[in-house]
């Protein structure tokens, strides 16, 4: 059930993507309340898993894959869409080939990207990329940024006139905020993404020291 969930906010995604490049105002101004849906079912098949105790390794990994389409998708776009500049996109994709890599491996170790069971090794770089808090704040800000860049769309290619898309991104305080979610959204990425980095580079050194100690 939480990978079919999985696979249908994957399916919804591409249809509001549809949308958002052929779609009137009206038509966009759904597709906005559409990516809360998509970033929000996120949480549901997570929830959906536990509670009908069908967690798996697969499913974790699935899980992050879904995320990671529909992250990467978005920032796509909406580069190609002339909203944001390219190297959004080819940093948060890069980026994100380095986490799952490092994550990966300590998967084979019988670890978990989130949970008690990570690679971290400080309580404040397991609180910064693995905590709930953080994992809810950072997933929080993407959602209201994707959405404001949802709507940006159509005030920069429509005629957003007598609507309430075009009233509210013609007031400069809501630009500025929506913005700042956005860049606030690129600095998270940057910002937990390292410790992952640097914790990663010293369990792989580590593990390799133990398997030379092993083979010796």
């Amino acid at each position: 059930m939480a990978n079919a969930i999985t696979i249908g906010r994957l399916f919804l995604l591409f249809g509001v993507v549809w949308l958002i490049y052929h779609g009137s105002v009206q038509t966009i101004a759904w597709c906005m309340l559409l990516l809360v849906v998509v970033i929000a079912a996120d949480g549901l098949d997570g929830w959906v898993a536990r509670k009908r105790n069908e967690t798996s390794t697969f499913g974790a990994v699935f899980d992050i894959a879904g995320d990671r389409i529909v992250e990467n998708v978005l920032w796509i776009i909406f580069a190609d869409l002339n909203l944001i500049p390219v190297w959004v996109p080819l940093l948060v994709i890069s980026r994100g080939f380095i986490v799952d890599g490092l994550r990966a491996l300590s998967m084979q170790e019988g670890m978990t990207a989130f949970g008690d069971k990570n690679m971290m090794r400080s309580p404040f770089t397991t609180w910064l990329t693995a905590g709930r808090f953080m994992r809810a704040f950072f997933g929080y800000v993407k959602a209201l940024a994707f959405v404001f860049l949802a709507g940006l769309v159509a005030w920069e290619h429509h005629d957003t006139t007598n609507t309430l898309i075009g009233s509210l991104y013609s007031q400069d305080w809501y630009r500025y905020l929506g913005w700042g979610l956005v860049w606030m959204a690129v600095a998270l990425t940057v910002i937990r993404g390292i410790p992952v980095i640097v914790d990663g580079i010293a369990y792989i050194r580590e593990l390799d020291a133990r398997n030379r100690v092993k083979n010796a």
